[in-house]
């Protein structure tokens, strides 16, 4: 019997031909775009370590407004960075703080899809994501101040809110205070698997949330005691079973490329929505990149994420994405 040969190749010998047996795509509407918003500011300040990236004053969201319409991007992702910061964060829930007249405005300006971050780092003196005690942080404590924080921000207008501390409970806790509140239609993205890792110095400068020594227990110089361990294998399924049970709409992990394991199990095992933060240290590496295509190198990532089994992708990249998107289309 005779076996036909089989030529891979033939479906890769034109581009139109290569473009129809696609099975992975990225869309600009995969993209959710994190904006910094600083008070105090007069002017837009280039962050460093995050080339084109931006902190922005109130005054010039418009700007910020027009590049994500034009775009064609279908919401962002909101940080605040206040002027004033104390032990618990008490900006966070300010109903007149920087993130909540950010809400405001692009709410009653913009079409976007707002989602918050929900988290004490940039708001406290000390730069962790909670409050602290003589044992370190202290898990119920900062529940009650994110429960307020979420609903300041339901308050505001966001769509979502999107807790990113690690702090155990954080979801139903959230979820209670924003039905009690009348807000059952806001969602949350939870940060589900967020690992303590070390690819995120440039955000830190950009939220100015760096953890300071406390004086407390030697671990809490850092977060690792309530961020994931990366060598720590099955965690991250559990710490999604937990938000998925507490519910959360949306689960994300963080960062993306060093855990596309970790996507693809999270993939193969929930029937929900899975976002993935490719964060600050893998976009500044990309714009490091000597060598080759520094575009080409960018989508490439985009698409592994993608492959691995999110649905869209939090990314500084998101403008210049699509505007390749739509060269390229």
């Amino acid at each position: 019997m005779r076996f036909p040969k089989i030529r891979m190749r033939r479906l890769r010998k034109k581009k139109n031909i290569r473009k129809l047996v696609r099975s992975i795509n990225v869309s600009k509407t995969d993209l959710l775009y994190p904006v910094f918003v600083k008070e105090g500011l007069k002017k837009k300040s280039e962050i460093k370590g995050l080339p084109n990236q931006y902190q922005y004053p109130l005054e010039r969201l418009d700007e910020l407004i027009n590049k994500c319409e034009e775009a064609g991007l279908p919401a962002v992702l909101v940080f605040g960075i206040p002027e004033s910061k104390d032990k618990i964060g008490s900006e966070a829930f300010n109903e007149e703080g920087i993130v909540q007249k950010a809400l405001r405005y692009l709410n009653n300006n913009s079409d976007l899809g707002i989602f918050t971050d929900v988290c004490l780092c940039q708001y406290t003196s000390h730069g962790h994501c909670g409050v602290l005690d003589d044992t370190g942080l202290n898990n119920d404590k900062t529940l009650e101040i994110l429960g307020k924080v979420a609903v300041s921000h339901a308050n505001a207008g966001a769509d979502f809110v999107s807790p990113s501390g690690m702090i155990d409970g954080q979801v139903k806790s959230i979820r209670e205070k924003l039905d009690d509140a009348g807000y059952s239609g806001v969602g949350i993205m939870s940060y589900s698997a967020k690992y303590e890792s070390n690819f995120y110095g440039p955000f830190r400068r950009a939220a100015e949330s760096f953890p300071m020594q406390t004086g407390k227990e030697p671990t809490i110089s850092g977060r690792s005691t309530y961020q994931m361990d990366y060598r720590a294998r099955n965690q991250a399924l559990r710490e999604v079973a937990l938000d998925v049970q507490e519910g959360a709409d949306i689960v994300m992990v963080k960062p993306a490329l060093p855990y596309l394991d970790v996507i693809r199990r999270v993939r193969e095992t929930f029937d929900i929505p899975i976002s993935a933060y490719q964060v600050s240290g893998e976009y500044s590496m990309i714009k490091k990149f000597e060598g080759e295509s520094e575009e080409d190198i960018l989508m490439e990532t985009l698409f592994s994420i993608k492959r691995s089994g999110c649905d869209f992708i939090i990314t500084y990249a998101a403008l210049e994405v699509a505007d390749l998107l739509m060269e390229t289309s």
